[in-house]
């Protein structure tokens, strides 16, 4: 089910799968937004930022590049070494392929692999949006990191391991996800259903994710207990980058509790210059994918695009 990406980039040790999210935007001399997604989602995630940005600017005045990161969708094949390292290093190829300085955009992980790839290399970008993660709290003890990754994205990661009927059956399955089965029964639905295909490949004994097992494990380890990991917002935002934080106010299962509020937030002691601004009404998927949501992360794209 996997949707033909518009184009591939050399990676270490494999090719890795871009999608070109807004027809018309292939020249070089426009702004790029490099778009990173979930822990065990895909680049067609971004696909409502991009019509809403069409829809701001019109047909070819932005460029939005979405990859399917390693270990995912059709990038599932490019192999190990995983982890939030390998993926900055894997969007700072894609970034050099395609030239200029990119506004780095992230969610949940892909907010972790945009922070580290900014605080690597600062001045191949031109700023960098966080969307529902890139900020962490202190690592659990070492013993504890597994049930901590357990309890965050569990769910997520017990879908990985099932084998559905048909295409069909794994689309009856999210449309019983209190966070996202909303969302496919509203305007999104129709590109939401392409999103969630990408992520199927047919086996002999049915349909599963394609995504790596080892790879969400390796990458969730990294978003919980990686210093290096941790503190990468806070060194991009001392290196000079323009960095923006959108969170929901709801969780990964549409609970009242989301990853961040304003007390934990308040306990990072940020940086004054890292802005802050919580979506009202969203949760960790709808942040994204819900149409009159995306309209904040829109915003702050327009935001950083006027001060380049």
């Amino acid at each position: 089910m996997n949707v033909v990406p518009a184009f591939t980039v050399q990676v270490a040790d494999g090719t890795l799968a871009v999608h070109d999210l807004i027809p018309g935007a292939a020249r070089t001399d426009v702004p790029t937004v490099l778009a990173l997604h979930g822990i065990t989602a895909n680049g067609l995630a971004w696909q409502a930022l991009a019509d809403e940005l069409v829809r701001r600017h019109g047909v070819g005045s932005v460029r939005l590049l979405a990859p399917d990161l390693r270990g995912r969708a059709a990038s599932r094949d490019v192999p190990g070494p995983f982890g939030i390292s390998a993926h900055a290093q894997d969007a700072l190829a894609i970034a050099s392929a395609f030239g200029g300085h990119p506004i780095l955009v992230g969610h949940s992980m892909g907010a972790f692999v945009a922070a580290v790839a900014a605080a690597e290399e600062p001045d191949r970008y031109a700023s960098l949006v966080l969307v529902d993660g890139g900020l962490g709290f202190p690592a659990p003890p070492a013993t504890a990191i597994d049930d901590a990754l357990t309890a965050v994205i569990g769910p997520a990661m017990a879908r990985l391991s099932m084998v559905f009927d048909s295409p069909q059956d794994h689309l009856a399955f999210w449309r019983r996800h209190p966070a996202v089965g909303p969302l496919l029964a509203g305007p999104e639905g129709l590109w939401l259903r392409r999103y969630l295909e990408h992520d199927l490949v047919e086996t002999a004994n049915g349909w599963r994710s394609s995504c790596v097992l080892d790879a969400v494990r390796t990458d969730g380890r990294g978003v919980l207990a990686d210093p290096v990991v941790l503190g990468a917002a806070r060194r991009a935002v001392e290196a000079g980058l323009d960095v923006d934080l959108l969170w929901a106010e709801r969780g990964l299962l549409d609970e009242p509790q989301g990853l961040y509020d304003e007390q934990r937030l308040a306990s990072l002691d940020l940086p004054d210059a890292l802005h802050t601004t919580v979506v009202p009404g969203t949760n960790h998927y709808s942040i994204i994918l819900e149409a009159k949501a995306v309209s904040a992360l829109a915003d702050v794209v327009d935001r950083q695009l006027a001060t380049r």
